[in-house]
Protein backbone atom coordinates (compact mmCIF):
# COMPACT_ATOMS: atom_id res chain seq x y z
CA UNK A 1 0.00 0.00 0.00
CA UNK A 2 1.65 3.38 -0.75
CA UNK A 3 1.09 5.99 1.62
CA UNK A 4 -0.61 8.95 -0.20
CA UNK A 5 -1.52 11.99 0.77
CA UNK A 6 -4.64 11.25 3.72
CA UNK A 7 -1.47 9.02 5.19
CA UNK A 8 0.71 11.61 5.58
CA UNK A 9 -1.73 14.22 6.43
CA UNK A 10 -2.02 12.09 10.22
CA UNK A 11 1.48 13.39 10.88
CA UNK A 12 0.33 17.10 10.37
CA UNK A 13 -2.50 16.47 12.94
CA UNK A 14 -0.18 15.03 15.40
CA UNK A 15 1.70 18.94 15.79
CA UNK A 16 -1.93 20.39 16.54
CA UNK A 17 -2.73 17.95 19.67
CA UNK A 18 -5.35 19.62 22.39
CA UNK A 19 -3.55 21.63 25.09
CA UNK A 20 -5.12 19.48 28.16
CA UNK A 21 -2.76 16.21 26.47
CA UNK A 22 0.63 15.90 27.07
CA UNK A 23 3.20 17.45 25.46
CA UNK A 24 4.70 14.21 25.02
CA UNK A 25 1.44 12.73 23.07
CA UNK A 26 2.71 13.03 19.62
CA UNK A 27 5.99 11.22 20.62
CA UNK A 28 3.90 8.24 21.70
CA UNK A 29 1.61 8.27 18.49
CA UNK A 30 5.44 8.51 16.28
CA UNK A 31 6.90 5.88 18.58
CA UNK A 32 3.46 3.54 17.86
CA UNK A 33 3.59 4.28 13.80
CA UNK A 34 8.03 3.67 13.84
CA UNK A 35 7.26 0.20 15.73
CA UNK A 36 4.16 -0.89 13.29
CA UNK A 37 6.80 -0.44 10.68
CA UNK A 38 6.90 -3.90 8.95
CA UNK A 39 10.56 -4.35 8.74
CA UNK A 40 11.43 -4.60 12.77
CA UNK A 41 9.65 -8.38 12.10
CA UNK A 42 11.00 -9.44 8.44
CA UNK A 43 14.97 -8.90 8.05
CA UNK A 44 14.45 -9.19 3.71
CA UNK A 45 13.17 -6.03 4.22
CA UNK A 46 15.03 -4.66 6.68
CA UNK A 47 18.29 -5.46 4.43
CA UNK A 48 16.53 -3.70 1.60
CA UNK A 49 15.08 -1.02 3.26
CA UNK A 50 18.46 -0.24 4.71
CA UNK A 51 20.45 -0.14 1.21
CA UNK A 52 17.59 2.00 0.00
CA UNK A 53 18.54 4.45 2.98
CA UNK A 54 21.78 4.57 2.14
CA UNK A 55 21.27 5.13 -1.40
CA UNK A 56 18.92 7.70 -0.88
CA UNK A 57 21.23 9.46 1.72
CA UNK A 58 23.97 9.11 -1.41
CA UNK A 59 21.88 10.17 -4.04
CA UNK A 60 21.33 13.54 -1.64
CA UNK A 61 24.52 14.15 -0.67
CA UNK A 62 25.08 13.86 -4.02
CA UNK A 63 23.15 16.27 -5.90
CA UNK A 64 23.19 18.79 -3.00
CA UNK A 65 26.95 18.49 -2.65
CA UNK A 66 28.00 22.02 -3.71
CA UNK A 67 25.59 23.48 -1.27
CA UNK A 68 27.03 21.00 1.61
CA UNK A 69 29.87 21.83 1.16
CA UNK A 70 29.31 25.95 1.85
CA UNK A 71 30.90 26.16 5.80
CA UNK A 72 28.01 27.74 6.83
CA UNK A 73 25.79 24.47 5.96
CA UNK A 74 28.28 21.37 6.43
CA UNK A 75 26.60 21.09 10.12
CA UNK A 76 23.05 21.43 8.47
CA UNK A 77 23.60 19.04 6.39
CA UNK A 78 25.16 16.22 8.31
CA UNK A 79 22.22 16.58 10.67
CA UNK A 80 19.63 16.53 7.81
CA UNK A 81 21.38 13.13 6.72
CA UNK A 82 22.44 11.47 9.94
CA UNK A 83 19.21 12.83 12.06
CA UNK A 84 16.38 13.69 10.33
CA UNK A 85 16.52 11.12 7.48
CA UNK A 86 16.08 8.22 9.64
CA UNK A 87 17.90 5.05 8.93
CA UNK A 88 19.66 2.33 11.32
CA UNK A 89 20.51 4.85 13.76
CA UNK A 90 16.99 5.54 14.11
CA UNK A 91 16.08 2.10 16.01
CA UNK A 92 18.90 3.73 19.08
CA UNK A 93 16.42 7.12 18.61
CA UNK A 94 13.07 4.96 19.16
CA UNK A 95 14.47 3.60 22.26
CA UNK A 96 15.19 6.66 23.57
CA UNK A 97 11.43 7.71 22.83
CA UNK A 98 10.14 5.29 24.54
CA UNK A 99 11.98 5.74 27.66
CA UNK A 100 11.15 8.86 27.88
CA UNK A 101 7.71 8.55 27.62
CA UNK A 102 7.71 6.52 30.61
CA UNK A 103 9.10 9.55 32.25
CA UNK A 104 6.66 11.84 30.96
CA UNK A 105 5.81 13.84 33.64
CA UNK A 106 9.85 14.44 34.60
CA UNK A 107 10.74 15.00 30.94
CA UNK A 108 7.72 17.33 30.65
CA UNK A 109 9.28 19.74 33.61
CA UNK A 110 12.80 19.72 32.27
CA UNK A 111 12.93 20.12 28.38
CA UNK A 112 11.39 23.57 27.34
CA UNK A 113 7.92 22.70 25.72
CA UNK A 114 9.53 24.58 22.09
CA UNK A 115 12.43 22.13 21.96
CA UNK A 116 9.41 19.42 22.89
CA UNK A 117 7.66 20.46 19.51
CA UNK A 118 10.65 20.98 17.29
CA UNK A 119 11.66 17.46 18.36
CA UNK A 120 8.24 16.07 17.64
CA UNK A 121 8.60 17.84 14.29
CA UNK A 122 11.69 16.54 13.86
CA UNK A 123 11.28 13.09 14.72
CA UNK A 124 8.06 12.78 12.49
CA UNK A 125 10.25 13.47 9.37
CA UNK A 126 12.74 10.75 9.99
CA UNK A 127 9.57 8.16 10.74
CA UNK A 128 8.32 9.37 7.87
CA UNK A 129 11.36 8.59 5.17
CA UNK A 130 11.10 5.36 6.82
CA UNK A 131 7.53 4.47 6.06
CA UNK A 132 8.15 5.64 2.08
CA UNK A 133 11.50 4.06 1.77
CA UNK A 134 9.86 0.47 3.48
CA UNK A 135 7.50 0.89 0.90
CA UNK A 136 10.34 0.72 -2.08
CA UNK A 137 12.09 -1.72 -0.36
CA UNK A 138 9.03 -4.14 -0.61
CA UNK A 139 8.32 -3.04 -4.04
CA UNK A 140 11.81 -3.99 -4.50
CA UNK A 141 11.63 -7.46 -2.90
CA UNK A 142 8.57 -8.07 -5.22
CA UNK A 143 10.27 -7.48 -8.38
CA UNK A 144 13.95 -8.37 -7.80
CA UNK A 145 15.98 -10.50 -6.37
CA UNK A 146 17.18 -9.23 -3.28
CA UNK A 147 20.91 -9.76 -3.95
CA UNK A 148 20.35 -7.45 -6.98
CA UNK A 149 22.35 -4.53 -6.71
CA UNK A 150 20.46 -1.21 -6.88
CA UNK A 151 20.54 1.18 -9.58
CA UNK A 152 19.73 4.54 -10.49
CA UNK A 153 17.37 2.75 -13.13
CA UNK A 154 16.01 0.29 -10.87
CA UNK A 155 14.99 2.84 -8.57
CA UNK A 156 13.58 5.38 -10.87
CA UNK A 157 11.05 2.52 -11.98
CA UNK A 158 10.35 1.54 -8.58
CA UNK A 159 9.38 5.08 -7.38
CA UNK A 160 7.14 5.48 -10.79
CA UNK A 161 5.44 2.09 -9.85
CA UNK A 162 4.75 3.36 -5.90
CA UNK A 163 3.56 6.69 -7.80
CA UNK A 164 4.54 8.01 -4.15
CA UNK A 165 4.74 11.98 -5.77
CA UNK A 166 2.05 13.11 -3.30
CA UNK A 167 3.28 12.41 -0.20
CA UNK A 168 7.29 12.95 -1.49
CA UNK A 169 5.67 16.19 -1.39
CA UNK A 170 4.33 16.24 1.49
CA UNK A 171 7.40 15.21 3.34
CA UNK A 172 8.90 18.36 2.02
CA UNK A 173 6.26 20.33 2.62
CA UNK A 174 6.54 19.01 6.15
CA UNK A 175 10.26 19.69 6.40
CA UNK A 176 9.89 23.51 4.79
CA UNK A 177 7.74 23.90 8.26
CA UNK A 178 10.38 22.31 10.43
CA UNK A 179 12.81 24.83 8.86
CA UNK A 180 10.30 27.60 10.17
CA UNK A 181 9.86 26.56 13.46
CA UNK A 182 13.60 25.83 13.86
CA UNK A 183 13.65 30.11 13.25
CA UNK A 184 10.86 30.52 15.45
CA UNK A 185 11.60 28.64 18.43
CA UNK A 186 15.65 27.66 18.78
CA UNK A 187 17.29 30.85 18.13
CA UNK A 188 16.01 32.14 21.07
CA UNK A 189 18.94 32.98 23.67
CA UNK A 190 16.91 32.13 26.66
CA UNK A 191 15.70 29.32 24.98
CA UNK A 192 19.10 27.76 24.36
CA UNK A 193 19.97 28.81 28.14
CA UNK A 194 16.62 27.13 29.31
CA UNK A 195 17.78 24.28 27.03
CA UNK A 196 21.20 24.34 28.36
CA UNK A 197 20.00 23.93 32.40
CA UNK A 198 18.19 20.26 31.67
CA UNK A 199 22.06 18.49 30.32
CA UNK A 200 22.35 17.62 34.04
CA UNK A 201 18.92 16.42 34.76
CA UNK A 202 18.54 14.86 31.05
CA UNK A 203 21.68 12.83 31.86
CA UNK A 204 20.46 11.86 35.21
CA UNK A 205 17.56 10.22 33.72
CA UNK A 206 19.34 8.89 31.01
CA UNK A 207 17.60 11.34 28.00
CA UNK A 208 20.77 11.53 26.70
CA UNK A 209 19.64 10.78 23.02
CA UNK A 210 16.97 13.10 22.96
CA UNK A 211 19.01 15.93 24.38
CA UNK A 212 21.69 15.33 22.15
CA UNK A 213 19.23 14.83 18.64
CA UNK A 214 18.03 18.67 19.94
CA UNK A 215 21.52 19.45 20.73
CA UNK A 216 22.60 19.15 17.54
CA UNK A 217 19.99 20.80 15.89
CA UNK A 218 21.32 24.24 18.14
CA UNK A 219 24.83 23.54 16.70
CA UNK A 220 23.86 22.81 13.11
CA UNK A 221 21.40 26.44 13.09
CA UNK A 222 24.64 28.41 14.65
CA UNK A 223 26.74 29.07 12.06
CA UNK A 224 23.83 30.04 9.04
CA UNK A 225 21.29 32.91 9.57
CA UNK A 226 18.12 30.78 8.37
CA UNK A 227 17.71 27.58 8.83
CA UNK A 228 14.10 27.76 6.64
CA UNK A 229 16.16 29.44 3.81
CA UNK A 230 18.53 26.66 3.77
CA UNK A 231 15.84 24.03 3.95
CA UNK A 232 13.93 26.21 1.01
CA UNK A 233 17.08 25.71 -0.99
CA UNK A 234 17.09 21.84 -0.55
CA UNK A 235 13.69 20.97 -0.62
CA UNK A 236 13.19 23.70 -4.06
CA UNK A 237 15.59 20.79 -5.64
CA UNK A 238 14.34 17.96 -4.21
CA UNK A 239 11.17 18.82 -5.51
CA UNK A 240 12.55 19.14 -9.07
CA UNK A 241 13.88 15.19 -8.87
CA UNK A 242 10.38 14.14 -7.89
CA UNK A 243 8.92 16.06 -11.04
CA UNK A 244 11.22 14.96 -12.95
CA UNK A 245 10.89 11.02 -11.93
CA UNK A 246 6.49 11.26 -12.13
CA UNK A 247 7.40 13.28 -15.69
CA UNK A 248 9.04 10.09 -17.43
CA UNK A 249 13.00 11.62 -17.10
CA UNK A 250 15.62 8.91 -18.30
CA UNK A 251 18.07 10.23 -15.65
CA UNK A 252 16.08 12.40 -13.00
CA UNK A 253 18.55 12.30 -10.00
CA UNK A 254 21.94 13.55 -12.03
CA UNK A 255 22.29 16.19 -13.74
Amino acid sequence: MVLRYDDAYDFIVLFSLSSNMSKLAAFDQLLLQYQSLNYHQNPAIAQRLHEVQAWMKARIAETHAEFFAEPKNQLMAAYFLNRLYGGPDFDAMAQQIERLLKYAHKAESLLPENAIKTGTKSVSLAVLATRLDEQVAQQLLEDYPLETPLTDEIMRQTLIKLDQGEARYEQLQLLDELGVTLDKYMRSTMMYAAFKMCKGIAHKYQFDGMYEFIQEGFAAMKPMKSAATFIKTFSEKEREIIDKVHAGHPNPFRD
